[in-house]
């Protein structure tokens, strides 16, 4: 009974913290940093005909290269694939710092 628990907690974890790349969604694997839709669509295709059965067979498909095999090893994910806007000043802003004040 505990070695049930156990390793349903072991299992609940691990879901957590991993993507399973037999069944992970196209959404799923394009949270992995380096892989986009077009990766993501080269995995699914690559499994019905192939199952991974660990990261490594990934490297038979096109475009997967050592870089996203290391980031899905480490369990890098890119949760916001938006980059960062830089923040603009407003063309309108006056500067009052250094000017001068008539006489």
């Amino acid at each position: 009974m505990v070695k049930k628990i156990f390793m349903t907690l072991l299992f609940t974890a691990s879901m957590l913290f991993a993507i399973n790349l037999q069944t992970a969604s196209k959404e799923e694997l394009m949270s992995i940093k380096g892989i986009g839709e077009k990766k993501a669509e080269a995995i699914i295709a690559y499994r019905k005909k192939h199952p991974i059965k660990n990261v490594e067979d990934l490297k038979n498909v096109k475009g997967i290269g050592k870089s996203i095999i290391n980031n899905i090893k480490n369990g890098i994910k890119n949760k916001n694939r938006l980059s960062k806007k830089k923040t603009k000043k407003n063309p309108t802003e006056k500067i009052t710092k250094n000017t001068k004040k008539s006489s």
